[in-house]
């Protein structure tokens, strides 16, 4: 046979009718891709993916709240020009919300809530007070956790009042002065004209003992402790140098007096040595007792609250724990105004 030719080849058809040979393997097919089990592990993907990634259009998220970027030198100069370059500061969480309700009102009765700022101690609050009374309220970070009700004597409770006195040192600083309440306070007249003289710092005894009508404006002298027992509670400073010397004092002794299990300190102990440290000075003034009297003393003893009927100013409901205790306290005396005041309220009914 030549190179050049072919090899004789049978039609297809007759090599397509030949019986297969038994040995001979059946020809592959491919395997069909749309079986039960790969439809199911499909549909389980695109479910995955559509929760991962929606489909469709896309709606924008809420703008975040305008109130988180406040600052503390907005808010203050915000409250400063109601009040003629003074602030009536006060700092509350949560919880505290219908204390800071109470004493609102007695603050309007005297025409002085637009001086008001309140330090909220979480997001909650801030967003709860500016979406009633805006620009009242501002948050300085870092924020503690203030949700729950600290008790008096814990931890959470230092960390929460400790801040105060960088709150006021930062308002000083900023050129303003301020009055510092705490909220479970009532005002039964303005404090402000007793607000007399020139001095650094003004505030009220925290001791039960009856004093004289005309008792010294002096720092008084220190008690068992070694230390005077001034309440932190009420305080009144001008952006002095002898107020600044006397809340970087007080910053100080916080450090070097941290709470412990076995010392439950607040920060008023250490608002005491600060004052007593800085004695000479700074111009300090004692406001009359008869005026800003203690809790132990207005709650405890009926003879002298008559003797000296009309010349309250400020009740501190102190001397006492708990806020159901404190709320029936002040239910008792006539002071929980929120029962049938609330519309007197700038947050209205908490």
């Amino acid at each position: 046979m030549s190179l050049h030719q072919r090899p004789h080849q049978k039609p297809a058809a007759a090599a397509d009718s030949l019986p297969a040979s038994p040995s001979a393997a059946p020809p592959s097919r491919p395997l069909p891709l749309l079986t039960l089990p790969y439809l199911f592990s499909l549909l389980a993907l695109l479910l995955l993916l559509s929760l991962l990634f929606p489909w469709g259009p896309t709606h924008p998220s809420a703008p975040a709240s305008p109130w988180r970027g406040y600052t503390l030198q907005e808010a203050a100069a915000f409250a400063a020009g109601a009040g003629n370059g003074t602030i009536l500061l006060a700092a509350v969480s949560g919880p505290y919300l219908p204390f800071l309700s109470n004493w609102l009102i007695s603050v309007r009765r005297a025409g002085r809530a637009d001086q008001v700022l309140v330090v909220a101690e979480d997001y909650k609050t801030l967003e709860r007070i500016n979406a009633a009374w805006p620009g009242h309220a501002v948050l300085v970070p870092p924020a503690p956790d203030a949700q729950i009700a600290h008790k008096f004597g814990s931890q959470g409770f230092f960390n929460f009042t400790s801040r105060r006195p960088r709150h006021l040192l930062q308002i000083l600083e900023l050129g303003y002065s301020v009055m510092y309440n705490d909220v479970d306070m009532v005002w039964l007249a303005d404090p402000f004209p007793y607000i007399v003289g020139d001095h650094d710092v003004y505030f009220m005894d925290d001791m039960t003992p009856v004093k004289p009508l005309d008792h010294s404006h002096d720092l008084p002298p220190p008690g068992k402790k070694g230390r005077t027992y001034i309440c932190s509670c009420m305080i009144f400073l001008r952006p002095t140098e002898g107020a600044k010397l006397l809340l970087r004092k007080w910053i100080e002794e916080l450090k070097e007096q941290p709470w412990s299990k076995k010392q439950k300190a607040n920060d008023q102990p250490a608002f005491n040595w600060a004052l007593n440290k800085t004695a000479g000075q700074v111009d300090v003034y004692l406001l009359p007792q008869s005026a800003f009297p203690t809790g132990g003393l207005y709650f405890k003893n009926k003879t002298w609250v008559k003797e000296t009927k009309g010349k309250h100013v400020i009740i501190h409901n102190n001397y006492i724990t708990g806020f159901e205790k404190k709320i029936k306290r002040f239910r008792d005396h006539g002071l929980w105004l929120v029962d049938e005041h609330s519309d007197e309220s700038p947050l209205g009914r908490i």
